[in-house]
């Protein structure tokens, strides 16, 4: 497998069709309306076509585009709280657009969120990404097959996880309703990029293995991940992390670098499935949303996933690949492909390769 290319730097790069993705953005996720204040915060790592592209985009359609940057945090990798000034402008506008990874699931951004703005997180956007996970497909026939999983998911009363990496996991899940991200942006939310959906077990039936191996961030020092990481669950709570490489070794003593004890106890687990990702790129955004990939985070646990919700000192998300789902003791997904008849019926109409 092959990353995606984060080094092409012609200006010219696919320029037409990144204008038409990140006003596909702008105009049919975040809903944005003339007249608009359109924020978009990044940092010193960020793509500077996309976002003068989605800043273009913007004015195009009648809407008020503000840029604000700011030093890149090397230090640490997410949830870090804004300055005054990022602050107060966040609060104020009616879209805001992150591009950097610092400022989601901070105190700063509850109060945005409680002031009506509404937010996407896109971090770490460049072309190749928001052509990958938002220009190349049909954005409501992403949000169909969503909505589709998501009734499995809700009509479910027990769960099973299981992966050709190792993965065996098991859950209770009635009453805890999955939702989908990326769908369309209202006052006072947050949305995610599309091709992925939440829920939160309940917690202490969470029991079984976790085999990461498609993708682990944080620690950013893993890169793109080679070796597999295995989790063992018990009751919610990981209780041992263990792997072949130096993976494991990383994550382990990251984790324990917290001195948190709610860094181990599972947060949510998330199903990818947008199309535009076929297999890892290395980077966390867009590997979360590997088509027919599961995703689960530990640590901080949002208020809107509909679990018990806490605050720990970090959050941490991992990809199992070519899983096999059970609901009920019924597949609708083995070893990466759909079985779900709806769902493969989505799928080909998508052009899913596979259906």
């Amino acid at each position: 497998m092959k990353a995606t290319t984060q080094a092409e730097g012609r200006p010219y790069y696919l320029n037409w069709e990144l204008q038409k993705a990140a006003e596909k953005l702008l105009r049919e996720i975040m809903m944005v309306k003339p007249g608009e204040t359109v924020l978009i915060t990044c940092d010193t790592t960020n793509d500077e076509r996309v976002i003068n592209a989605t800043a273009g985009a913007a004015l195009t359609m009648g809407a008020y585009p503000i840029v604000m940057q700011y030093p890149a945090s090397l230090e640490q990798a997410i949830m870090i709280e804004p300055t005054k000034p990022v602050l107060e402008a966040i609060k104020a506008a009616d879209v805001w657009i992150e591009y950097d990874y610092q400022l989601f699931y901070t105190r700063g951004w509850k109060q945005a969120m409680d002031c009506g703005t509404r937010q996407i997180t896109a971090a770490s956007m460049d072309i190749n990404m928001m052509l990958n996970v938002i220009g190349r497909f049909d954005h409501k026939k992403i949000v169909e097959l969503g909505e589709r999983l998501v009734v499995l998911h809700n009509e479910a009363k027990q769960m099973r996880i299981t992966s050709p990496g190792g993965t065996d996991l098991t859950f209770a899940c009635e009453g805890r309703l999955c939702n989908q991200s990326g769908t369309y942006a209202a006052p006072g939310t947050s949305v995610m990029l599309s091709g992925q959906t939440s829920m939160c077990p309940i917690e202490e039936t969470i029991n079984g293995t976790i085999v990461f191996d498609g993708g682990l961030f944080p620690p950013q020092e893993i890169g793109r991940q080679v070796n597999p990481v295995k989790l063992t669950i018990e009751k919610g709570v990981c209780t041992k992390i263990e792997g072949p490489g130096r993976e494991a070794h990383l994550f382990q003593k990251w984790m324990a670098s917290w001195n948190d004890p709610k860094m181990y106890w599972v947060a949510h687990i998330s199903c990818g499935f947008n199309p535009g990702i076929p297999e890892p790129t290395g980077r966390i955004e867009e590997d979360e949303r590997i088509f027919g990939c599961v995703e689960i985070g530990l640590g901080t646990q949002g208020e809107g996933l509909g679990g018990k919700s806490w605050v720990a000192a970090n959050h941490t998300d991992g990809i199992i690949l070519n899983p096999s789902i059970y609901c009920d003791g019924k597949a609708i997904e083995e070893n990466g492909f759909y079985v779900d008849p709806e769902c493969v019926r989505i799928c080909g109409e998508l052009g899913v390769a596979g259906y």
